[in-house]
């Protein structure tokens, strides 16, 4: 059952205009993520994913990112779109965030801009941002997408969603 999508505000975009299957695009948005007062990530280059009911999940080229504070973590998954992902653990004076971050090292063709590109979940860090404003995590325990208030949902992950 498909939900009924919010009302749109002045320079809202609605997550029931995005595409399925999902797509990629470069996105020069001010993207920063910082954990335990230290930057994980700042860049104007990442690449955004949309797909119908989902927030963008953001992705950072690897340059953009502090690498010595990531560490390869066990495990993947497959999405049926962008291929084979891997997991990173985000490692800050000794603490651990596991499987925080994923990437596609070798993405079907249609994702080819995110290869080895880095996303990461909002949820565990401290603080993410998009343009300055602070994220909130898409709702559920699988999803990664970071929701701002140019954003209108309701949002896959809620209650009830599953079969969205």
């Amino acid at each position: 059952m498909r939900p009924r999508p919010d009302p749109i505000r002045p320079g809202q975009e609605s997550v029931w205009a995005y595409p399925r299957p999902a797509i990629a695009e470069p996105r020069d948005a001010h993207i920063v993520i910082k954990h335990r007062d230290r930057i994980i990530a700042d860049t104007r280059r990442a690449v955004r994913t949309l797909e119908t009911s989902h927030p963008p999940s953001y992705y950072i080229p690897p340059e953009d990112i502090t690498m010595e504070l990531l560490r390869p973590a066990g495990g993947g998954s497959f999405c049926e779109w962008k291929g084979a992902a891997r997991y990173w653990d985000v490692v800050v004076d000794g603490a651990a965030l596991p499987r925080v971050g994923w990437s596609y090292p070798s993405p079907t063709p249609a994702f080819a801009l995110l290869r080895n590109y880095i996303a990461f979940y909002a949820g565990p860090l401290d603080h993410c941002w998009v343009d300055g404003e602070i994220v909130t995590p898409q709702p559920g325990s699988f999803y990664g997408g970071w929701i701002t208030s140019d954003l209108s949902g309701p949002f896959k992950g809620v209650p009830g969603s599953m079969g969205w």
